[in-house]
């Protein structure tokens, strides 16, 4: 099958979400489809474009002109399709929906072209809260507008367990992982402490301010207490360094409670460092605020990744996928601080091998599931 996988921006080395999507676009490859990857991006001289695998089909030129074209010229798109005898484009959703994006699925439906578009995270109203300027105009316009856009696809992807997202049907899938691309965990101890990972660019719904606090509370309250060392890697947020409506500030409750040498920020790590760093920690923190913006079940990537290395972790929504298994930690969804005793007592008894861990998430290939889609679709 000929496929247009659609993105509405540009890529970057360091992205989490970037290296997702040439995972699936990969995943539909293997499958022997003819993939596409089509998106927005600047050239070397400073002018915008529109790429299909690194060739321009549209450019824009520079300035306020240009970066307002590409945000309503959807023609380009639409004539490749037509030309290149697209059969089925996979669009991420960008939260971007007007008129103009309308009018380009409408076209490709009238031209027999089956389109599907996928919502990394549903719901995401609440992910806008507080958002000002062009992001909150942006949204407005989104919100106005996705239920027409969205009639014209054949159906909605989601790593949620919804049956149908504005108005349309479901095809429900699980994040994926590329085994390829994930070592194996191989665990070091570098000194007498016991170090913890969490891996996201960080926002209010990560909670990390939940195990800092949880940090905070133990060696408050235990006497004799064993050294534990969080490390954060990722971007972060003022507001979510500092504190706001929504949560506690990371850095204002590394103050309160003196956890200076307690508590690493790294930024954004990648390749081998951050394999590196992986190998130095015996547990992994995924997502402990999910509830905050209203979400309870979800199928993140973060769980995916942490278990194709083998390493345990904690999380605090429903995810169908892990929530039974041995190796994981169930937090309540909720504002108290994370019991770190328990965290402790379960490192102690965790029996199972990084590569048994693994095992138990070789159905969740991006192969196996980009496929699910293509399947439903055909």
């Amino acid at each position: 099958m000929r496929i247009l996988f659609l993105v509405y921006h540009g890529f970057s080395e360091v992205s989490g979400i970037s290296k997702k999507i040439h995972y699936q676009v990969k995943g539909l490859r293997e499958n022997g489809h003819d993939v596409r990857l089509c998106y927005y991006g600047f050239a070397e001289n400073g002018r915008r474009c529109r790429y299909v695998d690194g060739q321009v089909i549209r450019d824009y030129g520079k300035g306020n002109w240009a970066g307002l074209c590409q945000r309503l010229d959807y023609d380009c798109i639409y004539d490749y399709c037509v030309h290149e005898k697209i059969e089925f484009v996979y669009a991420r959703c960008f939260m971007n929906a007007n008129p103009w994006l309308i009018n380009f699925f409408r076209k490709l439906k009238k031209s027999g072209i089956r389109t599907v578009t996928e919502i990394p995270t549903y719901p995401y109203d609440c992910e806008f809260a507080g958002a000002v300027g062009k992001q909150r105009l942006g949204f407005l316009m989104d919100k106005l507008f996705r239920h027409c856009l969205y009639q014209y696809m054949d159906a909605m992807v989601t790593f949620s367990d919804a049956e149908k997202i504005f108005g349309r049907r479901t095809i429900r899938i699980s994040n994926g992982v590329d085994f390829d691309s994930i070592p194996l965990h191989d665990y070091y101890a570098p000194d007498d402490a016991l170090h913890l990972i969490g891996v996201a660019e960080v926002h209010y719904w990560h909670g990390y301010d939940r195990l800092i606090a949880g940090l905070g509370e133990y060696y408050k309250t235990v006497k004799d207490t064993r050294r534990i060392i969080f490390h954060i890697v990722g971007g972060i947020w003022y507001g979510d360094m500092f504190g706001s409506e929504f949560a506690p500030g990371i850095q204002t409750l590394i103050d309160k409670y003196q956890l200076h040498d307690k508590v690493v920020l790294h930024g954004q790590m990648f390749g081998q460092a951050l394999d590196d760093l992986f190998n130095q920690c015996v547990f992994a923190i995924g997502s402990l605020g999910r509830h905050r913006n209203g979400i309870t079940v979800i199928k993140t990537l973060k769980n995916r990744e942490y278990a194709t290395r083998g390493i345990p972790f904690i999380y605090s929504e429903q995810d169908s996928d892990f929530d039974l298994q041995p190796y994981v930690i169930k937090a309540p969804a909720d504002e108290s601080p994370i019991n770190i005793q328990e965290i402790l007592d379960f490192i102690g008894r965790q029996t199972m091998k990084p590569s048994d861990i693994r095992k138990t998430v070789e159905n969740l290939t991006w192969k196996i599931q980009m496929q699910r889609v293509i399947d439903d679709i055909c």
